[in-house]
């Protein structure tokens, strides 16, 4: 798979099928390797080891609904009183981010109310910092550290 823009982490991998598997440490099971199976991997180790979520907060691929459409979600982080601290929208290394992709994100994020997003395809990172009073969003250079309440 190709290298992309996270600190090295270990997977572990199986062949399922003729087709790599790679274990999911949140889902408890070996999914097929896709390239954007992939970038969600590395994504989660980084906000569990770089900016220390809990792995217990931590959701991943969970179906929603949005306006009587269901949809699925890459990864969602929980707060500890159950709000949602960030929704991250992974995509292909060879997928563009574009408008569409923060569309995307925002109209999920419409129901799920979340304090932060992010918007990866594994080579560029964009986080966004929510503020609902001012119905605006401000972009970070890096999403912060989860803090301990």
């Amino acid at each position: 798979m190709q290298k992309l823009n996270f600190p090295p982490y270990s997977f572990r991998f199986k062949n399922s099928e003729n087709k790599i598997a790679v274990f999911d440490d949140q889902r408890k099971k070996f999914v097929i390797l896709t390239p954007e199976e992939w970038v969600r991997q590395h994504c989660v180790q980084f906000l569990k080891l770089e900016k220390n979520y809990p792995a217990s907060h931590i959701n991943v691929e969970k179906q929603l609904q949005i306006a009587g459409l269901t949809k699925r979600y890459d990864i969602v982080v929980f707060q500890p009183e159950g709000g949602i601290q960030l929704i991250v929208e992974c995509k292909a290394p060879s997928v563009k981010i574009t408008q569409d992709t923060f569309d995307q994100i925002a109209r999920y994020n419409l129901s799920l109310q979340a304090d932060y997003l992010m918007v990866t395809n594994g080579l560029n990172h964009y986080y966004c910092q929510l503020d609902y009073d001012a119905e605006t969003y401000h972009f970070l250079p890096e999403i912060p550290e989860y803090v301990r309440s």
